[in-house]
């Protein structure tokens, strides 16, 4: 009698909060009258917002973003930054 009553309880209990899971997505709260949303909120647009333009590219500039001396310097100093600690593995990888 007692596993049957058992049964009986843990299968309400599991419809009661699968019902409490599914009433909480059909709902907001910001929109029930005793919660609401504070009184700085920003007001609600009438219309749902829509996609962000993605394939909305910038205009091209008209000036480049380096000088061309300025890219050349910056990939000479990558370069030799990439060569030091080349150098910085190999010594440390040769004293182990």
């Amino acid at each position: 009698m007692t596993i049957d009553r058992h049964i009986r309880v843990v299968m309400t209990v599991a419809l009661l909060l699968s019902a409490l899971a599914l009433g909480g997505c059909a709902t907001s709260i910001a929109d029930m009258p005793l919660v609401g949303t504070p009184a700085d909120a920003p007001a609600r647009p009438k219309e749902a917002g829509t996609y962000l333009p993605v394939h909305d590219l910038p205009p091209e500039r008209d000036a480049a973003a380096m000088a061309p001396a300025e890219q050349a310097q910056a990939l000479r100093e990558l370069a030799a930054a990439r060569d030091r600690q080349a150098s910085t593995a190999a010594k440390n990888s040769a004293a182990k």
